[in-house]
């Protein structure tokens, strides 16, 4: 506990989302909000007191890219006050969380602590969710209140969703490259128990996302081990699904309707086309600054057909029956293009682009040093993508007894793939959905991690090259 508690305040940000979201507190802000407020503050108060420049130049472009078009954009909002706090949340997100985040995460193990965090809250909010699924008290779908939410209610239908996707990307990259075997096994365990939430929480982005999130890290840690995996996970799917019929109709009717999106949608995917359109209407009108943060509601119904619905139905969970309207466009995309113009767009995208990019190159410098069987002494003071790895290279599953159990060789493989899953589960989510609801504040930690795994500035922890920290260890009979 004393060797994490600099990274703890961002696990009490995730550990937050785990208190029921009362029927009030929807749609505003969240304890999880409250606590991402504390963590910036703290990690600004820190910074005066040590009086150190706290991020790199090239840390300081990425996350402070956003900035540009989000100031255009709240300088033309229509609703003055409306567009000081979508400024206010742009920002929370995307810019201060992230390099709050990025500050607190000093080594590869605090990295871990928060990864873990995750899958921890994931397993939390999916048994609540299969409890729903199970006893018929979850939100309503197809007539039926079995649909999995979570304490996130049936106003946040993609909460749930959202969190259980989150913990199984963080348990697969833990699982495919893992610092010790104990860290296979329960990461492998974790992954197989939050696929039954995810299933059946209903929702089809969030299974497209973290199909493709979670086959990304697979190739990512190695192509042969790819397809011995591809295969295994398809003969599964062959003998559950076709041979015991596990999986209810309602289910694969869910998943079947993903190939029929375009020619047969639902009343929400049309709702989701028309608002689609309606955000590219709003873009011409304003193709450089948009139509101002918060105002895609306001200039909604000037701009879209009458196919648009009056609002989504919601039900179950312990909220009564009621209408939602439709505020965003369902597409992050489109609603930064629609309200912040090309600028906004170019700005944010071009950081979320970089953050992927980096963090790629960093997985792959990490690999390769791997594979070479490079030392990064001890795991907490040589890390990241540009100091080496400290762990277990992918397949090994060796130890080095003289390092407490841990192979000192290799490592820093599992943060890499944790972060690119992450990185590219919302970037792909964000085709389907926006941030909004309370586990918006996790998206922001996870852009937080992604910029440490691939931005931080590994000489300020005083780590030393790789090699020189420690020296090389023969390899004793019998490990690896």
């Amino acid at each position: 506990m004393r060797a994490a508690a600099p990274v703890l305040p961002v696990v009490a940000v995730v550990a937050a989302l785990a208190l029921p979201i009362t029927s009030d507190a929807e749609g505003g802000a969240t304890p999880a909000d409250a606590v991402s407020g504390l963590l910036v503050l703290w990690c600004a108060a820190r910074l005066l007191r040590d009086r150190r420049r706290p991020l790199t130049r090239t840390a300081a472009v990425v996350l402070g890219l956003p900035v540009v078009g989000l100031a255009l954009a709240a300088a033309g909002a229509g609703d003055p006050g409306a567009g000081i706090a979508g400024l206010g949340r742009y920002l929370q997100v995307f810019v201060l969380v992230p390099m709050a985040v990025l500050l607190c995460v000093r080594h590869r193990s605090d990295f871990r602590v928060v990864a873990w965090s995750f899958v921890g809250l994931a397993l939390w909010q999916g048994a609540v969710g299969v409890h729903q699924y199970a006893t018929g008290t979850g939100a309503s779908y197809a007539g039926e209140d079995i649909r999995a939410v979570g304490t996130f209610g049936a106003g946040d239908v993609m909460g749930m969703a959202t969190v259980v996707s989150f913990g199984l990307v963080c348990a697969v990259g833990l699982a495919l490259a893992p610092a010790t075997a104990k860290q296979r096994a329960w990461a492998l365990v974790c992954s197989a128990l939050l696929v039954l939430p995810l299933a059946v929480s209903f929702s089809r982005g969030a299974w497209i996302a973290a199909a493709a999130a979670c086959g990304l890290q697979v190739v990512l840690a190695g192509l042969r081990r790819a397809v011995a995996v591809f295969a295994a996970v398809a003969a599964v799917g062959v003998v559950l699904v076709g041979g015991l019929g596990i999986g209810s109709t309602m289910l694969q009717d869910r998943i079947s309707s993903i190939t029929r999106v375009t020619d047969a949608p639902d009343q929400s995917v049309t709702d989701r086309y028309t608002m689609w359109a309606a955000a590219v209407g709003m873009w011409r009108e304003q193709p450089l600054t948009g139509v101002g943060l918060k105002g895609f509601p306001e200039h909604r119904d000037s701009n879209a057909s009458l196919a648009l619905s009056s609002g989504s139905d919601i039900a179950g969970a312990g909220t009564a029956y009621q209408k939602q309207p439709l505020l965003s466009p369902h597409n992050m995309y489109l609603l930064v293009l629609s309200e912040q113009g090309l600028i906004g767009l170019l700005a944010l995208g071009g950081s979320w682009l970089a953050l992927a990019v980096c963090g790629a190159r960093g997985l792959v410098r990490a690999r390769r040093e791997a594979g070479n069987g490079a030392w990064a002494g001890d795991d907490r003071g040589s890390d990241g993508p540009g100091c080496g790895v400290g762990g277990i290279a992918p397949g090994s599953g060796g130890v080095d007894r003289r390092s407490g159990g841990v192979d000192r060789r290799v490592g820093g493989v599992d943060c890499g793939l944790v972060a690119c899953g992450l990185v590219a589960w919302v970037l792909v989510d964000f085709v389907y959905a926006d941030i909004g609801g309370p586990t918006t504040v996790l998206t922001a930690v996870c852009f937080g991690l992604v910029a440490w795994w691939a931005l931080a500035d590994r000489t300020a922890t005083g780590a030393a090259p790789v090699g020189a920290a420690t020296a090389r260890v023969p390899q004793e009979a019998g490990t690896r």
